[in-house]
């Protein structure tokens, strides 16, 4: 059962892409002559005329001659967003505890947000102590010398339910991931962002699965911010969760919301071409 629905979630994002293709191709020819073609030309600025070298590299980065102009604004918007080093800051202000029949453990409330700017569209994550401790183990396996003079909360035979101990944790794993995302390399890995997106996108995923569409397009509307700001040097590692997002807004009957996040889906596509993902959930 749950494999056939796992074809079926597919599927439906498959069809989902395939829909966005046929509606950027299918325009009628009064449709293409009321939409202007943008042609852009990429040259190295008379200000600097010793760097030729950056000519070539400008050249690899010109956007396709055929874009339409909202295509167009869209690739520029991506391209400066990227040569923004974003900032991200951790938070950890609260913790719950959560008992269940057969254990007991401390949930930790993340927020994270963009540093340097108001930012209204922080992001709230909930990890508990074997996830960080899941996230190290990991890490180790490819960065152990970077990890090297980075500290991590062992695990206490008693007391882990007392008030200090869960504030020293708090503290702790605040400075523990503001030390990972310090390091490129870390911060761009994939168990790295995995860490702090893919608890979410499962569960959207199964909602998405099940039917629940509302509650799915929820999560990962919320999801979907974080992985843009984590993802800025990869665009087109968040078009699985575009896809899923176009299939939530068709299943809602959203067709003008289901056709905007296609089109974005699809100008990330255009941009680096050879990294298209496909998405199986």
């Amino acid at each position: 059962m749950e494999e056939g629905a796992h074809c079926t979630a597919e599927r439906g994002l498959l069809e989902a892409v395939s829909r966005i293709t046929m509606f950027s191709t299918t325009a009628s020819p009064d449709e293409e002559q009321n939409q202007p073609k943008a042609e852009i030309s990429c040259q190295v600025s008379k200000e600097n005329p010793e760097k030729d070298g950056l000519q070539d590299s400008s050249a690899s980065l010109s956007p396709n001659s055929s874009m339409t102009t909202k295509e167009l604004q869209e690739y520029w918007r991506n391209e400066k967003s990227q040569c923004i080093q974003v900032k991200l800051l951790f938070e950890i202000p609260s913790t719950r505890i959560v008992e269940h029949h057969l254990s007991k453990y401390v949930m930790y409330k993340i927020i994270i947000l963009q540093t340097g700017s108001f930012d209204s569209n922080k992001s709230v994550i909930e990890r508990r102590y074997s996830d960080f401790e899941k996230l190290h183990r990991n890490l180790l396996e490819d960065f152990s010398e970077e990890l090297e003079d980075v500290s991590f909360p062992k695990k206490a035979l008693t007391g882990n339910f007392t008030e200090e101990i869960i504030n020293e944790r708090k503290l702790a794993f605040k400075d523990y991931l503001r030390r990972l995302y310090s390091m490129k390399y870390i911060r761009r890995s994939k168990k790295f962002i995995d860490f702090l997106t893919k608890p979410e996108l499962q569960e959207a995923y199964s909602c998405l699965r099940g039917g629940h569409y509302t509650k799915a397009l929820e999560i990962l509307l919320e999801v979907i911010g974080l992985q843009e700001r984590l993802t800025r040097g990869n665009p087109v590692s968040i078009v699985p969760t575009l896809c899923a997002i176009v299939v939530c807004h068709k299943d809602l009957d959203n067709p003008a919301s289901a056709f905007e996040y296609g089109e974005k889906a699809l100008s990330r596509l255009r941009l680096k071409p050879s990294q298209t993902t496909f998405c199986h959930f």
